[in-house]
């Protein structure tokens, strides 16, 4: 009889790998990979990319997870290669070709039909997303040859810029806000020049304040001891950079992590900030106490709370 070894125990892992996704997988396939190797309990990742897209995936453990949500909120950036004069049914290369049509367009052309798509535009979200209808993701009814109405939504590009434009392919950086698909920007781009486009590559450069310069690759990371690759790891509050900073005495943390309204000014905190969103941490170590709302009075409302286990 086969003695089958122990099943390894998971650990508690806090923090987020900059993970720089390679071609040919899911987000939820590198998410197991990484959980696997750092053996860690609990994870998730910050927005889907495509499996044929590559670049900045953001992957959150343990006390992180749940800070995730900010990010899917966040601005993000990409440089793309449109390959004009084709169609696919998925707008990228995984999908089958539709159509086919001559490109004799000149840069400036090109550059002309971009200032279409600066500002605030509106999309129609693909069939081929993971948004959901009844409970299933669209992509499963566009499996089944199905098309449903989508409703146009509203997305902003704050950016749009030519890299470079070498028949049929054009280079593109972009900057936009949070829900925009560059499968259908690219193929909106295509229409509006005539001819037709789908992605042939997509890299994301950035997610809200993090950068691809500071990824790994799943490589890199399995190829450490073991006992290092939690290195790799940014802080949980690295999710949380663009927010203002409170801190609080030992006496008024214990508060917040009570899930106490603090008001600061009857405290004697002093603030210098507007209303919003803020990240809240304990004066005698500097450590995270989660994020909370300023709203009015000087009123300091927890939101999300942080483990003291780490």
């Amino acid at each position: 009889m086969a003695i089958l070894s122990p099943k390894k125990l998971r650990v508690p892992v806090h923090g987020v790998l900059l993970l720089d996704k390679p071609v040919g997988y899911s987000s939820n396939d590198v998410l197991i990979k990484a959980k696997r190797l750092l053996n860690a309990q609990k994870a998730g990742h910050t927005g889907t990319l495509d499996p044929f897209a590559t670049g900045l995936l953001p992957l959150c453990f343990g006390e992180a997870t749940k800070f995730a949500q900010d990010l899917l909120e966040a601005d993000k950036a990409y440089e793309t290669v449109v390959h004009l004069g084709v169609t696919t049914t998925t707008g990228d290369t995984e999908g089958d070709v539709t159509s086919t049509r001559e490109v004799n367009l000149s840069r400036e052309q090109v550059e002309a039909a971009l200032t279409r798509f600066r500002g605030a535009i509106e999309q129609i979200p693909p069939m081929y997303s993971a948004l959901k209808r009844d409970g299933k993701p669209l992509y499963e009814y566009a499996r089944a040859g199905i098309t449903l109405e989508r409703s146009a939504r509203q997305v902003t590009i704050h950016s749009l810029e030519l890299l470079a434009y070498e028949a049929p392919n054009l280079t593109l950086r972009v900057q936009c806000s949070k829900g925009t698909y560059i499968r259908v920007l690219g193929e909106d781009i295509g229409a509006a020049l005539g001819c037709g486009a789908h992605l042939n590559a997509l890299r994301r450069t950035q997610v809200g304040e993090l950068t691809l310069s500071r990824s790994v690759t799943l490589d890199a990371l399995a190829d450490l001891p073991e006992s290092d690759r939690g290195k790799l790891l940014a802080p949980v509050d690295a999710l949380l950079s663009s927010f203002p900073i409170i801190t609080l005495s030992e006496e008024l943390a214990k508060r917040f992590l009570q899930g106490q309204r603090i008001s600061l000014g009857k405290e004697g905190v002093a603030i210098d900030l507007e209303q919003g969103r803020v990240r809240v941490y304990r004066e005698s170590d500097r450590k995270l106490l989660g994020t909370a709302q300023l709203v009015e009075f000087g009123v300091l409302a927890p939101e999300r709370l942080v483990s003291q286990q780490i």
